[in-house]
């Protein structure tokens, strides 16, 4: 067998290795059977987090070139910029909507309050609402102990306060199984004006939970998603309370 055989993918379940211990999930592996994997087994803990950039110009606050190019330019002519906000204000919001077997359909999201519960249906829990893209962003945790009471859930993001900027935010999702490696999703493709996306997919077809890649951004809010994958929720105007 030729040696260059060891370095193609070799079936459906293959995936990116970004190192050893996450992989990630791409247009061209976009689907990860948990089942398979041994990974379809207690808590698995999905956390949403982001950045905000500091400026258009192109540098992020942990840029590690920004000391050298500040040197230069000391050297060049200062540049008068259009007054405007200094940095890129946005809240990010993680939720995750779900139909279980006996066909309960709901939200789990911090607008309304709807948190959620792991030891009772839907079996889903947000632990909190991080409204400033802080290091630990915002956590939910599914209890995959009950399994078998999923048909599907959908883990998506929405902009709930600040410029549609999905590409500016350096957001990303990473999942946690209860075992193996965890699972990253980027959020950096360039949608302008979009202020949701549908992240991943996660389906029992036939007892096996599958993880499938979405990424599909909308113009709207939790509505559109809803429409997009059909889940028939009714949807009304919310708000959070102030801080």
């Amino acid at each position: 067998m030729a040696w260059w055989r060891f370095l193609r993918p070799n079936g459906p379940d293959q995936f990116d290795v970004t190192n050893t211990h996450s992989v990630e999930l791409t247009k061209r592996r976009p689907e990860l059977s948990l089942t398979k994997h041994g990974a379809a087994v207690g808590n698995m803990r999905v956390n949403l987090s982001w950045q905000m950039r500091p400026t258009d110009s192109g540098d992020w606050v942990t840029d590690r070139g920004s000391f050298l190019r500040r040197q230069i330019d000391v050297f060049k002519p200062r540049v008068v910029q259009a007054a405007g906000p200094a940095m890129v204000n946005v809240d990010l919001d993680l939720a995750c909507m779900y139909e279980l077997a006996d066909g309960t359909k709901g939200v789990v999201q911090p607008l309304g309050d709807f948190h959620g519960d792991l030891d009772a249906p839907p079996y889903i829990q947000m632990t909190g609402d991080d409204r400033f893209g802080g290091t630990s962003g915002e956590t939910l945790y599914i209890n995959f102990d009950k399994r078998e009471e999923f048909k599907r859930l959908l883990v998506f993001v929405y902009i709930y306060d600040g410029t549609p900027a999905f590409d500016r935010t350096h957001a990303k999702v990473e999942i946690f199984p209860g075992s193996g490696p965890r699972i990253e999703i980027p959020l950096t493709e360039r949608e302008p004006q979009a202020r949701s996306c549908a992240v991943v997919l996660i389906e029992n077809r036939k007892d096996e939970m599958i993880v499938h890649r979405e990424v599909k951004y909308v113009y709207g809010f939790q509505a559109e998603i809803d429409r997009l994958y059909g889940w028939g929720l009714q949807w009304g105007r919310g708000y959070k309370s102030k801080v």
